[in-house]
Formats: C-alpha cells, structure tokens, sequence
C-alpha cells in the first residue's frame, strides 16, 4: 500500500491542507442512505493490502492459515497482476475504475510541477478560500475552501447506483475525499490526520538524547519536569482565519509519581491516569478558533513510556474526530459518525500505523507491535458493525495491517537483511502472526455472511524484502544526464535546487518515475520532442537496464516500462516517461523521491523500513481467492470493475473495455 515516509519534514510539508478554513464551509452534500431491503445478491471482498502469495502459501503450507487453506482447496486461488507501478495509490485506482494509469491519472504517490519541476502529492489537492476579508487581525472567508480528489475515473459503484445496488466500502485508498455517491463509503488511504498530514506525532521529554532530534513524521517537545509536573500544548493545524495564521494549540498538563511509576494527564475535562508501559483511551482534543464557540475537534492516544531517568511521553498523531468530522470522510457524510456511535473512537487517519515513531526510535519494535494491533482492532470492529448490518448487496472491506507491518517488521523475520539484529529477532514471528490475524478475519466472515455469497480474498501487491538502495538522480548524475550547479553540494540541497536544468535531459520524481526534461512540457527543457526524444529514450532504457551493483554483482534492474506503451488514456500525457521496475531487494532510495542526492549510487538498506513492494509488478503479484471458480488465467487489478459489475447482472460493457469478467 504504501511508500516509505521519505526524507526530513519534507513530504509532510507537500500534503498540508486548510483544515480550519474547510471545516467552516466544505464536504459534500448529504445523500440518502444505501436500499435498506435485502437485496437478492451478496457479495464480500475482503481487501488485505499488502498479502504476498509465496508468504502466504509458506504459512498455509505450515498449517496456520486453516481458513485459507480450505478455500483455497474448495474455492480456487490465483495470484493477481498488480498495477505499474505496483503502489497502492496506482494499484488501488486500477481496481477502482478498471482503467491503467494512463485513465485515472494516478502514478506514483509524488507527482512533479513540470514547470518548476518541484514535487507534488498526487492524490488530493486543497484550494484555499478565494475571497477573504481582513478585519483586525482576522482573515474571513466569504468562499469556502475546497478539498479535491484528484483521482479520473468512474469508480465502479458510481455504476452500481445508476443500478441500485446497495453497497458498503470501508476505507478504501485512493478515494479522498470520498467521490460523491448513492451508497456508504468510508475513506482511507489519502486521509490526513488534523493537521494536515499522513500523521504527525508527538513526543514529549526531558531526555537530552532527544532534544535535538529532526524527525519526519512527529515533532519533539522538550519539557522541563518541575515539583513532578510539567504543562505543554498539543499543536494542531494553523488558525487560518488569523492573519499570521498561528497554529492552534491545547493545553495539557501532566502530574507524575515517581514512586508508583504513573502519571495523571489533564486534558480539558478529561483527567487519564496512566502508568508507564500503558497506553490511553481515545482523548477529545478541543482547539479554539473563535474563543471556544467555535472549536476544531480531534481525537489522540497518549503512550507513557517511561519517567525514570526521563520522562518520555508519546502522543499519536491528532486524528479527525469522526464525531465532528473536520473534512469529508465518508458518504453520506454522517456514516463516519454512524460508525463512531457504534463502534466508539477509530483511526480515521489513512495510515494508522505509526511507523514513523518507529522509525525514529520513539517507539521500539515492541511498542510499535502493540500500536499496530490497536488499528487492527480498529478493524476488527469495523468488520463487526457492517456485518451485523449486511443485508446482500455489495460489502468492500479493507485491511491495512499486513502492508504497514512488512514494511516495517520483514528485517525481524529475514537474517539476511542488513538491519537483522539479534534484537530484532525477538519479533521474528510476528509478520507471521499477523497472517494468521487475517486468517482469523477471513473465518469471522465466512461464519457471518450468507452461504450463497461470492465471497472475494484479494490483495493490490506482494511483498519483498527491500535490502539495497538506488538513487536515481545520483545514477543520472553520475552519467551525464543531470548536471549540478554545485557538486561539492550533492548531498545539501533539497528538492532539485542544486540543478543546472539547463544542462540536464532527465530527472527522477517518486519512487519509480524518471521523467525526460523535455522542451515545450518541462520550464527548461533540453531534449527535443520526435527523434531526439525517442533515440533518448532508448538510451536511457538501455542503460538502465545494464546498471550493475558493485557489491553483489547483481543487476537490480528488472524491467523499464515506456509510458505511451503501457498506459492508455487521456491522462498518460501527464505520465512519467519511464517507470523503473526493480528487481526483488531493490527499490529506489528514499532520498531520491524527492529530487535528493547521495554521494554513492548504490547503498544497504539499514532501516526499518525493511520490506517494500516498489519494484516491477512482476516481482510482486497479489493474491485472488474466492469460492467461485477463476475462469481468467491472468486476473488483473483492474478486472474488479466488470467482474462486480457481472456479479450484480450489470452488462460488463458499462466497465472500460479493458476489464474483464473473472468469473
């Protein structure tokens, strides 16, 4: 599903978003509820992002998966060609409208400005209010804001209204702010937290070793504990009705014993007694916008983690109250809050797991194990609450803990890998632990749903360890295809800025695009379009592919894709020129991403961020069970939409004529 959080604050930076000015005026209009009657037709999809097949066999084989052994025998089972490339927010728009790329305009997480070259997110974009009247020191809006998904494309339930068919789809990627519809939708992937970002914690502490830590993903507060007390704020997203726009803050103070190791936290009303090792409740946090008549509302979890010799308190990212939701997370637009009065508090960010605060040693591996199976149960709720409401019709339910948990947990399991320590070791079942968590989810639900459902077990890409770096823009450099004002300065400079583009025919943008600086798209283009462009392109492709590790030998390189081949649509012209696919244990080198250099083209992986799915879609396909027959020999993510289509007697000729029926 996802991508690495790459470098420093900077991709956080790109994803900031007016909160407080949306919430004032934005989200969609209110749509009635899906058919309440049962409707003739059930069928189940369970969405397990990240599921690998050759993990996935390894453990049935082993007798642990016996939910998924027996539908594999009595059902049938595939594997399932993922999107190029194979990221979540591509895979994911591929299973959505049955369209590549080159349709829904979707091809990387990071995009580029081709006129300033500088790199963008690509799957939301937030207009500020266009008309706003200063008064004081206050900035009104008179037009709202507005949030934009920036997803093409018809997605298939679009289709299943015009038919009303009943549905519910939790949290799938790639669709936020939810596309307006009929039915229930809940959004994923894409969410922010309410500030702004993918997740943004907090961590508060007196312990020097942290005092000058840069993060990305969190921010440190140093404290000083006097008479056993400290008082801090939680900082929320900028008061943009403020001229100077000052973030907003609540306070919150925190009163310790050393003795009985516990401390008492104060937030608002709420007083939370907490001993160290122990995780909060779900915590209201209210941010005054016009003195407290008008307040943005979120919602935290606060981890004690120690006192002695430190205080170290972390706080999980500010998530969007689904009670007061900030920004449009759902359709209708009161099914998040339907959701919340039943189920209570749940992440409603996208990416739940924090595997920044793991990265950066603020959580350890096992602190960060029981975070994650927070948001699993989360999950397991969710499931509970649309289950006991299923009435047939269509059911989409999505899993994110195997994606987040290979990402950051494979170096446990896998000696090989450069970051393997003995430490590590001490989780080394827990990837496999996981599987059997979705081997219990998958028997829940066959208990659950009715006996003649088409029940679906899919997955948007497998999994592979991710031992060896490559940068790109190093690679290009290096080469002659990039050139540097400074190249003293390679590893200084940020988001292209050392870049003569001038002298520069290509560049590389997110975690598998390389782009051609070409003139008449590009703000300085060099490389001429017709046969300047196609022999460059071959150069390039060539090249590429006989690019050898110096240390293993090996040629990380599996396949290079050309875009006006693979892609159809509209939208290719936006497209990359090249996707790099890379073999198993490679993958573009975080700093890369966004337009950053390495001194070395090649280098080990030493994170834990230690599996990744960025690689050639061939290396790693999903995974496609179900209790029908698999009549396609090479099922595809985007055969979903015809093949949902045809499940509820919809002509498949109202999917794009790529997809096709599975069964």
């Amino acid at each position: 599903m996802l991508t690495r959080n790459v470098g420093k604050t900077k991709l956080w930076k790109l994803v900031l978003v007016g909160i407080s000015l949306l919430c004032i005026d934005g989200g969609l209009p209110p749509v009635g509820p899906a058919g309440a009657s049962r409707h003739p037709r059930s069928v189940v999809i369970l969405g397990i992002d990240g599921m690998d097949p050759i993990l996935l066999k390894k453990f049935v084989e082993k007798g642990r998966m016996p939910a998924f052994q027996e539908l594999m025998q009595e059902g049938s089972f595939s594997t399932l060609g993922t999107s190029i490339p194979p990221q979540s927010p591509v895979a994911w728009s591929n299973f959505i409208t049955g369209l590549d790329p080159g349709g829904h305009g979707i091809f990387d997480y990071i995009t580029r400005d081709p006129k300033n070259y500088l790199p963008a997110f690509s799957l939301s974009h937030v207009d500020e209010p266009g008309r706003v009247i200063k008064i004081g020191g206050w900035a009104i809006p008179v037009s709202a804001g507005k949030v934009t998904l920036l997803r093409k494309g018809k997605a298939f339930w679009q289709t299943l209204d015009e038919h009303k068919v009943p549905y519910t789809i939790s949290r799938l990627p790639s669709n936020f702010p939810p596309a307006p519809c009929k039915g229930r939708t809940l959004a994923g992937l894409g969410t922010p937290d309410l500030v702004g970002t993918y997740g943004t914690f907090s961590f508060f502490t007196d312990d020097p070793e942290f005092a000058s830590l840069d993060v990305s993903g969190g921010q440190i507060y140093p404290i000083t504990v006097e008479d056993n007390k400290f008082s801090a704020t939680l900082v929320g997203p900028e008061n943009t009705l403020k001229i100077d726009k000052p973030k907003l803050q609540a306070p919150f103070s925190v009163y310790t014993d050393r003795e009985s190791q516990a401390a008492k936290i104060v937030v608002g009303k709420t007083e939370l007694l907490l001993k160290v090792g122990e995780w909060s409740p779900w915590v209201e946090v209210s941010f005054n916008i016009i003195g407290p008549l008008h307040t943005l509302k979120g919602t935290c979890l606060f981890y004690l983690k120690s006192i002695d010799p430190y205080l170290r308190l972390y706080v999980s990212p500010i998530n969007i109250d689904p009670a007061h939701p900030a920004l449009p997370l759902s359709t209708p637009p009161k099914f998040v809050t339907e959701i919340y009065k039943k189920i209570g508090y749940f992440y409603t960010q996208g990416i739940a797991e924090d595997t920044k605060a793991l990265a950066w040693g603020i959580l350890d591996d096992g602190e960060y194990i029981h975070q994650a199976r927070i948001v699993l149960d989360d999950h397991l709720r969710m499931l509970d609450y649309y289950l006991d409401q299923y009435n047939g019709g269509l059911l989409f339910f999505y899993v994110s803990t195997l994606d987040l948990n290979q990402h950051m947990l494979w170096r446990n399991m896998d000696p090989k890998h450069p970051a393997h320590t003995l430490e590590a070791a001490k989780y080394q079942n827990q990837l496999e632990d996981f599987y059997v968590d979705m081997d219990n989810i998958l028997a829940h639900t066959i208990e659950r749903i009715p006996r003649d459902a088409t029940l679906i077990v899919m997955s948007d890409h497998g999994f592979s360890p991710w031992y060896r770096k490559v940068n790109l823009n190093t690679w290009l450099y290096k080469n002659g295809y990039l050139e540097l004002i400074d190249p003293t300065a390679i590893e200084k400079s940020h988001f292209f800025r050392n870049v003569h583009w001038r002298k520069t025919k290509a560049y590389a943008v997110g975690f598998n695009g390389l782009y051609v600086n070409l003139r008449g798209r590009e703000g300085k283009g060099t490389v001429r379009e017709g046969v300047e462009y196609e022999a460059f392109i071959d150069e390039l492709t060539k090249n590429l592919l006989s690019l050898k590790d110096p240390k293993t030998g090996e040629f990380p390189i599996h396949s290079v894709y050309r875009t006006s081949k693979v892609y159809h649509g509209d939208e290719a012209k936006n497209a990359p020129d090249l996707i790099v696919g890379y073999k198993r244990g490679y993958r573009c080198d975080d700093e890369s991403v966004l337009g950053d250099f390495t001194q070395d083209v090649f280098s080990d992986n030493m994170d834990k961020w230690s599996g990744d799915h960025c690689m050639a879609p061939e290396e790693v396909p999903g995974i496609l069970l179900s209790n029908r027959k698999i009549r396609l020999k090479d099922p595809r993510l985007s055969d979903f939409a015809a093949t949902i289509l045809a499940l509820f007697d919809i002509k498949v000729s109202e999917a794009p004529a790529t997809s096709r029926p599975i069964f």
